[in-house]
């Protein structure tokens, strides 16, 4: 895992810093997306909240995480998937949230369907996001 946490850097052109490899083995390491706090909780070694912030920032700007929104305005993030890019994610699929253990998957297979929208109107962006229980609670 660690290795692959150096590659993703390397491949991206980032610097290889210690809160940098840390947070990117936390995200190889979970199925699920991860909250800020999650990050802060989990890597084992106290980042400020600041370079937490910038890393994920730097993160989804490279292409290598995508932002999930919640149901309370803040915000998930989960590993993308090899065709995302500095500038261009292609996370175009649905996010399952379990009711039981609060995880957030990424289905991967499910992708969102092309909206017609009415004349004049473009779309940005399309976040589906299913609330139900998971195989693992079920």
């Amino acid at each position: 895992m660690k290795g692959a946490s150096l590659e993703i850097l390397k491949h991206n052109h980032l610097s290889v810093t210690e809160s940098r490899k840390k947070i990117l083995d936390l995200f190889l390491a979970n199925i699920g997306a991860l909250a800020h706090a999650d990050i802060e909780k989990n890597t084992g070694v106290q980042f400020d909240r600041v370079t937490i912030y910038r890393t994920l920032q730097t993160f989804v700007d490279k292409g290598i995480i995508h932002t999930i929104p919640t149901a309370d305005n803040s915000v998930l993030y989960a590993l993308c998937k090899d065709e995302c890019e500095q500038g261009h994610h292609h996370d175009n699929h649905i996010h399952f949230i379990c009711d039981t253990c609060n995880i957030t998957i990424c289905m991967d297979h499910i992708t969102i369907p092309v909206l017609k929208l009415p004349k004049g109107f473009a779309p940005k962006r399309s976040d589906v996001v299913v609330s139900g229980i998971c195989n693992r609670c079920n």
